[in-house]
């Protein structure tokens, strides 16, 4: 839980207390004060923690990202690939990276970063997953390294289990600002590499985000 839904929930829960309170106390002169200084309290967290909260939450519907370079991809789809950026293309800090998937196709798509210090970070939007549709599929991918610093960008198709095990490591990595990444033999047997293709970045992008 966030710092700012907690105090949205405190401020909730004063403002409750003070009403309440008000129905069952005497309108003493102290017990008046205090009801007030309750409720103040109360809806001041909720007006912060409910601002900050929902700030926080459409920052991603707000983000500016690139598109790179795409790819022709003869049809019927037959596999999952990207075809967004492209192999060797040099990206910003922010792209849209985009693939396809074949008719059919019913497992999580996840994409996943491997810059040079050998540690695995998975992409993700508001949906946490990839977005399907009409046998595309996208997510927002994020860099924060230096420039001409190479990646591997990694596709891996995932069962319910291993989903929820990225959207719940970034979960906690957002909670404590902290986003160390994983090592290999902490990816789920059960997400599969489908994809692979290496990209650098044209700029700097340390301390973007």
């Amino acid at each position: 839980m966030s710092f700012e839904l907690l105090l949205l929930i405190v401020g909730i829960i004063l403002v409750a207390v003070s009403i309440f309170w008000g129905i069952k106390i005497s309108a003493s002169r102290t017990g008046i004060i205090t009801i007030v200084t309750l409720g103040v309290i109360g809806v001041g967290l909720i007006s912060y923690g409910g601002f900050t909260y929902g700030l926080l939450n459409q920052m991603g519907q707000m983000e500016h990202f690139e598109k790179a370079s795409r790819l022709v991809v003869e049809q019927p789809v037959q596999r999952v690939q990207v075809i967004s950026p492209i192999e060797g293309e040099q990206v910003s800090c922010r792209v849209l990276t985009m693939g396809v998937y074949p008719e059919g196709h019913d497992k999580d798509i996840w994409v996943i970063l491997l810059p040079s210090d050998d540690r695995y970070y998975p992409q993700s939007d508001h949906t946490n997953t990839s977005f399907k549709r009409n046998g595309e599929w996208q997510v927002i991918t994020r860099f924060g390294g230096s420039k001409d610093e190479e990646y591997d960008l990694i596709v891996f198709e995932a069962d319910e289990s291993a989903s929820q095990f990225f959207s719940n490591t970034i979960e906690e990595w957002k909670s404590a600002l902290s986003f160390p990444g994983l090592e290999l033999d902490e990816i789920p047997d059960t997400a599969v590499e489908v994809d692979r293709i290496t990209i650098s970045l044209r700029e700097n992008c340390r301390g973007v985000f």
